[in-house]
């Protein structure tokens, strides 16, 4: 058995690798001669033992050896038989050759036959850290063909893989009877053995050497004993690199589709791309296909993944389904390329033929698709992006002719390395053309610079001074196609000179407090902007605006570039923190004013409207890895009515813990010029341990909307939206999940109803 065989099959299914390395130790060349009679070979029975035997480890006692065809020997005892000529070494039997390592209690040599028996306890280790277990080998002097009888391999990972009987045949092939391999720990936390989690058996496995394939006869996955699932046909490489095949099944069942199994073949196209196709069969619907293409590249990866059928379609409009069958499908891509250093370009593609196929197939909820690439570069202090973004909506009443492409988007920044004045300057470009089939039409164009100081005063006051302007230029046109005035700007060619000076000043005071520190910082900023005729540009980017904490101190406290906040204000604010080990405590709230009577820019609702605005804050409460809360809130400058409330919390450990969130926005508007309708919802989640690898888990949404806060909606102030519950079970090499959901609305196709899904994970399986 030569080196080379030993290390092509290092971190494959190593049921043939221990057998071949058992001949290659026996090799002694100081017993290498023929003659005399061969031993009774023992009676095989049993079932495979994947524990591990109480074998005395493998030491190095024998002594080193130069060449290597040379096997270093050492036993208490060495007797031979002239008569029969047979070689008998006893206790603690010790050999090594080529950095592998033996030990047995019986080793015998007859030179008449040529064969070679260890028996007793034996024990093999390789180089790389894998050691194998038998009872009794049993080879020929030719070292070409030979038996081992109770098996095991423990590999350097865990994993570990037994027979009753491995044979080599002299054409280099192994065939093992009655096997058994997993990854699973077969000791708990206190060293007492216990069953694997999972184990695949087999009535045979035969490692063809010419082809470097594993073939498996009558294999099956055994999950806590019970022979579940079935793997006919089952082979891989005999190697390390991942083989074609069928993966594990998924099983589901829900109103729309009926009964569901997915099963999936992975294809390995080359070490460097593969194919996943997986066949979804369905007893209330047309049969699905999905496939998943990945390729990893000199420069980068990417893949295609997409999803197929011929069937009816249930419109959103609630027309009669029969009239309505087609080919329906997804398609999705993305992908990054790394060029050079700096260089890299990003994508990613997302397409459905309808809006419901996505939730109809549970593939996704989300009610919007995009469509994104970005070629950039990133220097020492310049940052160059070529973008381009289009999406497809899925919402029920969106007009897809009114939904933006943007094409291209171009930012451009450069950053000067030296100071002017004490301050960094940073000069920007930027252009962007946005297009629609059956809406407005924008193109943008800008160039500005920012200058920024900051420093520290003597009495420890942090300074920031800010210094902006910039230069617009737009284009429009089919303005009136837009639903919203405000949003429209005037129809040709405009411009726009912003120009806006800003001082900000924070003053920690740090002192101990209850055991631990705690930080007070006032801070105050001023911003004046000369005024600006806001209303003739087109609003593309910056819609849907609610003050919060992350803008209140924002320069433009717009979330975009086509809408600048003018005139002359003043924020003020307070900052606290209290920390001590494993407890943090951090809170800010603030408000501003505008010093200028000018009519606000900011719609009704958003807390802005007045000259005082709305009080926001947020509040964050940290207790080690057991709890974080956190509170954020807008409060009404008048009557302080409380018209953001928002609370996310997660209370627990890693195994048994809960998510909690809630979310109310009460505007107080009438007329609803912009997205802006009041809200109220609830979502709760979480997840017990009830033993030690047994847990329960779930989640639900409720909508706790009011007619009298959205006159649109029909909710009753308390609908369910979507629950979820199942039983998991999880430990070190297997995973397995039963989840019971419940949809209470329908969309188009999508119907309302339970569903049930089955998954099964076999961590550290090898194919």
């Amino acid at each position: 058995m030569s080196w080379a065989l030993f290390r092509q099959a290092r971190q494959s299914q190593p049921l043939w690798l221990a057998t071949a390395s058992g001949f290659a130790l026996i090799a002694s060349p100081a017993a290498a001669q023929q003659a005399g009679e061969s031993l009774p070979a023992q009676e095989i029975s049993g079932e495979p033992d994947l524990q591990t035997p109480d074998v005395a480890p493998v030491t190095i006692d024998a002594p080193a050896v130069a060449a290597e065809d040379q096997v270093g020997f050492a036993a208490d005892n060495l007797n031979y038989d002239s008569d029969s000529e047979i070689v008998v070494a006893e206790g603690n039997v010790a050999m090594n050759r080529e950095a592998i390592s033996m030990r047995a209690d019986k080793v015998t040599w007859n030179r008449q036959t040529g064969q070679v028996f260890a028996e007793g306890n034996v024990a093999i280790k390789s180089p790389e850290g894998d050691t194998a277990y038998g009872d009794r080998i049993e080879l020929t002097d030719s070292l070409r063909d030979g038996v081992v009888e109770n098996l095991l391999v423990v590999l350097d990972n865990g994993s570990r893989l037994a027979a009753i009987k491995g044979t080599r045949f002299e054409n280099g092939n192994i065939e093992l009877e009655n096997a058994a391999y997993t990854a699973c720990p077969v000791e708990d936390a206190e060293g007492c053995p216990r069953n694997p989690s999972w184990q695949i058996r087999a009535v045979r496995v035969t490692y063809d050497r010419a082809n470097n394939k594993i073939r498996y006869k009558g294999a099956r996955v055994e999950i806590f004993g019970l022979p579940l699932i079935p793997l006919p046909g089952l082979s891989h490489p005999a190697n390390s690199e991942a083989g074609s095949g069928i993966l594990v099944p998924e099983i589901r069942l829900d109103r729309s589709n009926g009964f569901e199994i997915a099963v999936p073949y992975y294809l390995r196209l080359a070490a460097d791309r593969d194919i996943t196709i997986t066949p979804h069969l369905y007893t209330g619907a047309a049969p699905m296909l999905e496939g998943e293409f990945r390729a990893l590249t000199d420069i980068g990866s990417f893949r295609i993944n997409g999803y197929a059928t011929y069937g009816s379609l249930v419109p959103l409009t609630g027309e009669d389904p029969d009239s309505r069958k087609r080919f329906r499908g997804y398609l999705e891509s993305a992908g990054k390329f790394q060029f050079d250093p700096r260089w890299s370009f990003t994508y990613s593609g997302r397409i459905a033929t309808d809006r419901t196929f996505m939730r109809r197939y549970d593939i996704s909820r989300d009610d919007r698709l995009r469509s994104t690439f970005e070629l950039e570069r990133i220097g020492g202090n310049s940052y160059l992006s070529i973008a381009g973004w289009a999406t497809q909506t899925l919402r029920r009443n969106d007009e897809q002719g009114q939904q933006p492409i943007a094409l291209p988007i171009i930012d451009y920044r450069q950053r000067f390395a030296d100071p002017v004045l004490g301050g960094q300057v940073e000069l920007q470009l930027n252009t962007l053309a946005i297009g629609r089939t059956a809406g407005q039409d924008t193109q943008r164009a800008f160039a500005g610079a920012r200058w920024d100081l900051r420093g520290l005063t003597r009495l420890g006051q942090e300074v920031t001074l800010t210094a902006l302007v910039r230069g617009d230029v737009y284009h429009s046109d089919e303005n009136l196609l837009t639903p919203i005035p405000g949003y429209r700007g005037k129809s040709g060619w405009q411009g726009r000179g912003i120009a806006a000076v800003a001082a900000d000043m924070r003053w920690p005071f740090v002192g101990e407090f209850a055991g631990g520190t705690q930080t007070l910082t006032p801070r105050v900023q001023i911003v004046a902007t000369p005024p600006l005729k806001n209303l003739d540009i087109p609003n593309e980017d910056s819609r849907a605006f609610d003050l919060e904490d992350s803008n209140l101190f924002a320069i433009n406290r717009f979330n975009g570039y086509d809408r600048f906040e003018d005139g002359a204000r003043i924020t003020y604010g307070v900052e606290w923190n209290y920390s001590r080990p494993g407890f943090n405590i951090s809170s800010s709230v603030g408000q501003s004013y505008r010093l200028s009577d000018k009519p606000s820019l900011f719609p009704d609702g958003t807390g802005l409207t007045d000259r005082t605005s709305d009080i926001v804050g947020r509040t964050t409460i940290a207790y080690r890895d057991f709890l974080r809360l956190t509170h954020r809130y807008r409060l009404d400058k008048d009557d302080f009515a409380i018209r953001r409330n928002e609370f996310d919390a997660t209370i627990g450990s890693r195994s048994t813990y809960a998510v909690l969130g809630y979310s109310r926005l009460n505007r107080d508007i009438l007329l609803l010029g912009e997205d802006l309708q009041d809200r109220e919802e609830v979502r709760v989640g979480g997840r017990v341990k009830v033993a030690q690898y047994w847990s329960v888990f779930g989640s639900a949404i409720v909508d706790l909307t009011k007619q009298r806060d959205d006159p649109l909606s029909t909710a009753d102030g308390f609908e369910p939206i979507r629950h979820r519950l199942g039983v998991a079970y999880d430990d070190d090499c297997l995973s397995i999940a039963l989840t019971w959901r419940r949809d209470y609305a329908d969309t188009g196709d999508a119907r309302r109803g339970n569903s049930f899904s089955f998954r099964v994970a076999f961590r550290n399986l090898g194919f």
